[in-house]
């Protein structure tokens, strides 16, 4: 209960720009940069939506910035706004490290990025970083998010659904599972875009979505929980077919959301994964 009202509450404060910094180059990165540094799983998923967060405020930093001197950026006298845009391109990697950094740190595994690391890494892309810069990186992000930054990951409510239907009594293979959500997870973050451009099609049958459409379609876009159930229904699907449509069925009484709508983000999914359109 608590994990669905924090998602209704995220979903009804939704910025435009939500989901601008989540594109697949970015997320890879992380990913990767992760792995490299063996981090728990949670760690990369929190990493993402950390960073994603703290760019758009700096990215409505911005538009203050603008608003308040009462011109706008592409006009003349838009000096301190272009300023404040090269500090963010040139810090943006500064800024990745130190989210993988805050995320590493919330995270209840052992391995954490301490500065040591963190400014290897950078030193060996070339940057200069001191120890103190990193440190104040941190702290700009912190400050930035107003220090809230324990955010429950998609990863979250996938594990305790899966809890919530072995409570219930529909007994699972509980690590293959759990083992194939995390892949699929993954991919729905790296081919996020594709995914919902696909499940945007599904809903409204047409392939050519409006302006207006694809705006009202980030709330779904931005959704934990349907990511969640979709994700648990397309691992069963791939795995036990023979118990998929009871699961759905589950997942369903469970969270509130059709089984139509979680029948139709398996196959957005499944339709990336095997890059077919058999229905």
């Amino acid at each position: 209960i608590r994990l669905a009202t924090e998602n209704e509450q995220h979903l009804s404060e939704l910025p435009e720009e939500a989901g601008c910094f989540k594109e697949a180059h970015i997320v890879e990165f992380i990913f990767l940069l992760s792995e490299k540094w063996c981090l728990d799983q949670s760690v990369r998923y929190q990493a993402v939506e950390l960073l994603e967060r703290f760019m758009i405020k700096q990215v409505e930093q911005i538009s203050k910035s603008s608003r308040k001197s009462g011109k706008h950026c592409e006009q003349g006298g838009g000096s301190s706004c272009s300023s404040l845009e090269d500090q963010i391109y040139n810090t943006f990697v500064l800024r990745l490290v130190s989210c993988i950094q805050l995320a590493s740190k919330l995270s209840l595994h052992y391995n954490r990025v301490n500065s040591d690391v963190a400014l290897k890494f950078l030193h060996s892309l070339k940057y200069s970083y001191t120890k103190q810069e990193l440190l104040e990186s941190e702290l700009a992000v912190l400050k930035t998010l107003h220090f809230q930054v324990n955010i429950s990951t998609p990863l979250a409510y996938v594990e305790l659904l899966l809890e919530v239907l072995g409570y219930n009594g529909c007994l699972l293979p509980t690590k293959p599972l759990h083992q194939m959500c995390i892949q699929l997870l993954d991919f729905s973050y790296l081919a996020r875009n594709a995914i919902y451009d696909t499940l945007l099609k599904i809903a409204i049958e047409n392939s050519t979505p409006s302006k207006l459409q694809v705006a009202k379609f980030l709330t779904v876009k931005e959704d934990f929980m349907l990511l969640a159930v979709g994700i648990i229904s397309t691992s069963m699907f791939i795995l036990y077919p023979g118990h998929w449509k009871q699961v759905v069925e589950h997942l369903n009484c469970i969270t509130g959301i059709t089984s139509q709508s979680i029948r139709e983000f398996s196959y957005a999914v499944l339709k990336q994964v095997i890059g077919s359109t058999t229905p």
